[in-house]
């Protein structure tokens, strides 16, 4: 899983029928540090995600599964809002491992 700030919103005109009715959003992937680490990529909300939220994405095969067609054409999935992160200004998230798993 990986952190992310939504950061706009996405229409396509025309897209797979396996995405209709399913919103796209921009999101700006972040590091520990809840700073900016990559540059900003289209991902699936499942979650019903706003402007400026804090999310935790699920990426490649894994994000497809969000939606009611696992076999939809889907790299990245927002899969939950984040409430609250506790970190160390230093080492970054604190208990990182038992948050995330990684």
């Amino acid at each position: 899983m990986q952190l992310a700030k939504v950061i706009g919103t996405v229409v396509a005109t025309v897209k797979d029928p396996s995405l209709k009715g399913i919103k796209l959003l921009m999101v700006e992937p972040l590091n520990d540090r809840l700073e900016p680490s990559g540059e900003p990529f289209v991902a699936i909300d499942s979650v019903q995600a706003g402007p400026d939220d804090l999310v935790y994405l699920t990426m490649s095969r894994e994000a497809s599964l969000a939606l009611p067609n696992p076999f939809s054409p889907v790299d990245a999935a927002i899969t939950g809002i984040v409430d609250q992160v506790y970190s160390n200004e230093d080492s970054g998230i604190v208990g990182k491992k038992e948050i995330f798993g990684t």
